[in-house]
């Protein structure tokens, strides 16, 4: 009798995962086809269209790109705390925190601060709001040992609602004719743009780098990967666990919060409360589709951004329903993350043992 046998791979050839990584597009591309024919469509004009929603003209390759920024630094953020194997949920709340500070600087520091130091500080700001915000729960996980899942989770409720009772109480703006909103930013503290987009694609190269070079080159960078790979092998080692889990969840921290202050100064020119965008929680599919690779990380949150994008335009430009492009997103997601089992495990048929020797015999 045949039976399905799982086992761990030790090394993958490169050319095997390259070949089980275009399998799972194409057969999410072709699944993918066969439901949008269900719904009565053509795939090939939708499939078309996507991409020409994503990149057909210069703005909305713009649109793209605003989109890919946030994802693609958040997404570095939790793969600094993932390759310790701490489940950093909290990205939604960190991202809040970091608007909240950049927005500290931009409305209570005088408008006659040069614009360059006043950016400076608001990213500053920006870094530490975030990177506190994600040091509370990695203390609580170094000193007892506490569900860092559900800490950060919880984490993002509470950033949330009180940028909420700011926006509705004490940061009301009074000329806002009674609307529940922030002061807008003076111009000092909004994002230069650059080729038509604000800097903020500068910082998502610049945070990409950081994160390859950190987790690649350095001594930090090093004693995270062996925390996560083995706390054993890490205490055998004589490395401070309690003191890389505090400094990794302050970087990831930190860089999702640098996410806030450029939603804050190069999108919505204010603080509001769902500034995060669900940027933390995509950032958690694209960080693992990347395999917690800073380089590639970056090309899957474009990729992520462009099918977005193009999603998003079929529903004006078709008519399409949004469930429409919702499968169509779903579809990829499940053969792409699916493929990643098979990157890791070796599935093969085998017979059992007695079935075998009764067969020798």
């Amino acid at each position: 009798m045949n039976l399905i046998r799982i086992s761990k791979r030790d090394d993958l050839p490169k050319k095997k995962e390259i070949v089980i990584r275009i399998l799972a597009i194409l057969l999410s591309i072709l699944f993918s086809g066969v439901i949008i024919m269900m719904f009565g469509l053509n795939p090939a004009e939708i499939f078309r269209s996507i991409i020409e929603g994503a990149v057909g003209t210069p703005t909305r390759i713009r649109q793209t790109i605003l989109t890919a920024v946030p994802l693609t630094i958040t997404s570095l953020g939790i793969i600094v705390a993932f390759k310790m194997k701490f489940w950093n949920i909290g990205a939604e709340g960190q991202i809040t925190m970091g608007a909240l500070g950049a927005t500290v600087i931009a409305l209570f520091l005088p408008e006659s601060v040069p614009a360059p130091l006043k950016l400076l500080l608001m990213l500053l700001a920006s870094m530490l709001f975030g990177g506190v915000w994600a040091f509370i729960p990695a203390i609580f996980k170094a000193k007892m040992g506490t569900n860092e899942t559900i800490f950060t989770l919880m984490l993002n409720y509470i950033a949330i609602k009180f940028v909420t009772y700011l926006q509705y109480g004490p940061w009301k703006d009074p000329n806002s004719g009674g609307f529940p909103r922030i002061a807008y930013y003076p111009d000092n503290a909004l994002l230069p743009s650059l080729f038509g987009v604000h800097i903020g694609w500068i910082i998502a190269i610049i945070c990409v780098a950081f994160v390859y070079l950190f987790i690649n080159y350095t001594k930090k960078g090093y004693e995270i990967t062996v925390v996560g790979e083995s706390l054993e092998t890490a205490r055998y080692a004589g490395m401070n666990i309690s003191q890389i889990i505090v400094t990794a969840m302050f970087i990831s921290g930190g860089m999702c919060g640098v996410v806030g202050m450029i939603q804050a100064a190069g999108i919505e020119k204010t603080l509001v409360a769902p500034i995060a965008n669900n940027y933390g929680f995509t950032a958690i599919i694209t960080a693992w589709l990347s395999r917690l690779n800073a380089v590639a990380c970056l090309f899957v949150c474009i990729a992520f951004a462009m099918l977005t994008q193009g999603g998003a335009y079929i529903q004006i430009a078709l008519g399409v329903p949004s469930a429409v492009a919702s499968v169509v997103q779903g579809t990829v997601l499940f053969f792409v993350l699916g493929s990643e089992f098979f990157l890791q495990y070796r599935v093969s048929l085998a017979r059992r043992a007695a079935q075998a020797k009764k067969e020798v015999a």
